[in-house]
């Protein structure tokens, strides 16, 4: 990489087994999900599998990406589930 130029970053969501959503952010969203799917990924997810990708999105650079996680962590999991662009039956 050129010196000076900005790294690409992704933050991402994933539904787990249990139907729990992980975000997590990286610069290799391809091999994130692999090292995710292998069970070698974050502890929550490793006793989750399998993991699908609900969402992601790209951002200028690392620094934005850790910020975004951030926030996405901090929001409800009806908030998160609007992100992935999909609903679940919520029991009455």
């Amino acid at each position: 990489m050129a010196e000076g130029a900005a790294e690409r970053a992704y933050v991402y969501l994933l539904r787990c087994r249990d139907g729990s959503l992980y975000a997590g952010w990286t610069t290799d969203l391809i091999r994130r999900l692999r090292v995710h799917a292998a069970g070698r990924g974050a502890r929550y997810t490793r006793s989750r599998l399998p993991v699908a990708l609900a969402a992601s999105w790209e951002v200028a650079d690392r620094s934005e990406a850790m910020r975004l996680e951030a926030r996405i962590k901090r929001l409800s999991r009806a908030k998160k589930i609007a992100l992935c662009g999909y609903t679940v039956d919520v029991p009455a």
